[in-house]
C-alpha cells in the first residue's frame, strides 16, 4: 500500500506513519491551550519532529464545542503557522479543517494534506484539494463538528461506519484525487460513545481491508478515559495500547500527541510483521 503525500510516498505494507498534533487553539481538550503562544507551538513542532514524526497536523478549531471560530479567525491561526512549518521542516505538513477555504491557503502555504473531520461536509473541498495535488483524510462523523451528540444510535456500527467513508473516498476519487491520496479515519469519539469508539477500534481490520490507508485518532481520547478511569493527562499507557493494538489490526497513520511513545509503538509492529 502506497501513499503520497506531496512529492514524497511512502510504503505502508507494514510501517505506520506518525502524526504529531499541533493545536493553534487556546481551547483543546488535551493541552488546554498550553502550546497557543507561538514560541511554545514551534517548541512542541520541534520536538515532535525530533522524536520521530512523519507529518505535521495544523489545527485552528477544536473538535467539541465551544465559542465560535470564524473563517477570518481560522485562516490567521493555522495559514501563518504552516507557512512558518514549511520554512524550518522538510516533513509533511497536513491542515485540519473541514472549510474549503481554510485548507486552499494552507495548501499554498505549504499543506499537503487536508484533515477534514466532517466527512467533506463543505462542497468545495475536495475540488481544493485536488487542485492543490494535495491527499486528504475522509473522516467519519455522525453528525458534525462542533454538534454535541452525547447519546449516538447505530443499528449496524462498524458497516455503517465502512460505508460512510467509502462513499467519502469514491467523492474524493471523482473529484480526481487518486487512490494513494485518500485516507479513512473511524472518527473515535466522534459521535460515538465509549464502548462504541472500542468497537471501531477492534474493527480496524476491517477498515482497514477497505482499501485505502486507516489513521487512528485515539491519543488520549475519551474513550480510553472511561474505560480505565483515567483523566485527560493519566491516558498514556492507554494510548500506548491503543496504537499497538490498531497498527497491528491494519491502521498505518498513528495521530498522536506523544511521538516518541507512537513512534516506538509503530515500528516495533513493524518489525514484528516484516519478521513474520
Amino acid at each position: 500500500m502506497i501513499l503520497h503525500l506531496g512529492a514524497k510516498s511512502f510504503d505502508l505494507t507494514s510501517h505506520a506513519l506518525v502524526m504529531g498534533i499541533l493545536n493553534r487553539t487556546p481551547d483543546s481538550f488535551f493541552d488546554r491551550g498550553r502550546y497557543w503562544k507561538m514560541d511554545d507551538f514551534f517548541a512542541l513542532a520541534d520536538k515532535h519532529v525530533a522524536e520521530g514524526a512523519d507529518l505535521l497536523d495544523v489545527g485552528g478549531v477544536k473538535a467539541g464545542p465551544g465559542p465560535e471560530v470564524g473563517e477570518a479567525e481560522e485562516m490567521d491561526r493555522v495559514v501563518p503557522a504552516v507557512e512558518a512549518l514549511r520554512r524550518r521542516f522538510d516533513v509533511a505538513l497536513s491542515v485540519d479543517t473541514w472549510r474549503a477555504s481554510v485548507a486552499r491557503e494552507a495548501y499554498r502555504a505549504g499543506a499537503v494534506v487536508g484533515n477534514d473531520i466532517s466527512g467533506f461536509a463543505d462542497p468545495g473541498y475536495l475540488a481544493e484539494a485536488a487542485a492543490a495535488g494535495a491527499t486528504v483524510v475522509a473522516t467519519h462523523i455522525r453528525l458534525g463538528p462542533r454538534i454535541p451528540d452525547p447519546e449516538p444510535v447505530y443499528e449496524d456500527l462498524v458497516g455503517e461506519v465502512a460505508d460512510f467513508l467509502v462513499s467519502r473516498a469514491q467523492l474524493a476519487r471523482e473529484a480526481g484525487i487518486d487512490d494513494t491520496r485518500i485516507v479513512l479515519d473511524a472518527g473515535l469519539d466522534l459521535g460515538k460513545t465509549a464502548s462504541q469508539s472500542e468497537e471501531l477500534l477492534r474493527a480496524s481490520d476491517r477498515l482497514a481491508g477497505l482499501g485505502w490507508p486507516l489513521l487512528l485518532s485515539a491519543s488520549n481520547k475519551t474513550f480510553l478515559g472511561v474505560r480505565f478511569g483515567l483523566e485527560v493527562t493519566e491516558r498514556l499507557e492507554a494510548t500506548i495500547a491503543a496504537h499497538a493494538v490498531g497498527v497491528s489490526l491494519g491502521c498505518r497513520i498513528l495521530r498522536v500527541h506523544d511521538v516518541r511513545s507512537a513512534r516506538r509503538v509503530a515500528d516495533s509492529v513493524a518489525a514484528i510483521l516484516e519478521a513474520r
